[in-house]
């Protein structure tokens, strides 16, 4: 790996949470959120690229500043990559939905479909998985699983998806691409 590069699109605070965790920083952070008052305080300063273009300028800025050797993580990236992308660099997602046991929990707002069918689910949970042209359908590489809660809470779900997704990072994260499942 020669560069850890990041790409988020709402606060920021899944890399600020894992860079405390790894002690360190990723080598670039690129947002597509013009909203800094809706930033994590510490990624405000840590931002070095701010996209306010379409996704064909996204992949301009990303050839001027990745090669295809390093790793490219999506935090909470709202924008779909594109084939030629997906096939040309190391990119990795986080998602919070256990989708190797549960597929129909692929694509936008697992959480909240989990929680509206958490009578389906023994389990919850997030895994990181390789980025392909087709959604959440990538090599699942690191995955963190907990029990659901009795009666849980929507706030329950979110916070459990929460920590397992940075589990599942850290996990990927200290070994690179070698599956890990992640002690929860």
């Amino acid at each position: 790996m020669n560069k850890w590069i990041t790409f988020f699109s709402q606060t920021g605070s899944e890399i600020v949470d894992l860079a405390n965790s790894l002690h360190r920083w990723p080598d670039i952070i690129i947002t597509n959120n013009t909203d800094l008052d809706s930033m994590h305080p510490e990624i405000r300063k840590k931002i070095t690229h701010t996209l306010t273009m379409e996704d064909a300028k996204t992949v301009d800025i990303l050839h001027s500043v990745a090669n295809p050797d390093d790793l490219i993580t999506l935090h909470g990236w709202l924008r779909i990559v594109p084939k030629n992308i997906c096939e040309r660099y190391n990119i990795y997602n986080g998602h919070p939905g256990l989708i190797n046991e549960y597929p129909e929990l692929k694509g936008k707002d697992p959480q909240q479909r989990a929680y509206d069918n958490i009578k389906l689910y023994d389990r919850i949970g997030s895994v990181v998985h390789k980025v392909t042209p087709v959604v959440d359908d990538g090599e699942i590489v690191a995955t963190c699983s907990v029990n659901v809660p009795l009666i849980p809470t929507l706030s329950q779900v979110f916070d459990s998806l929460k920590l397992t997704s940075k589990k599942s990072w850290i996990a990927f994260l200290e070994n690179k691409v070698k599956i890990k499942e992640a002690i929860c």
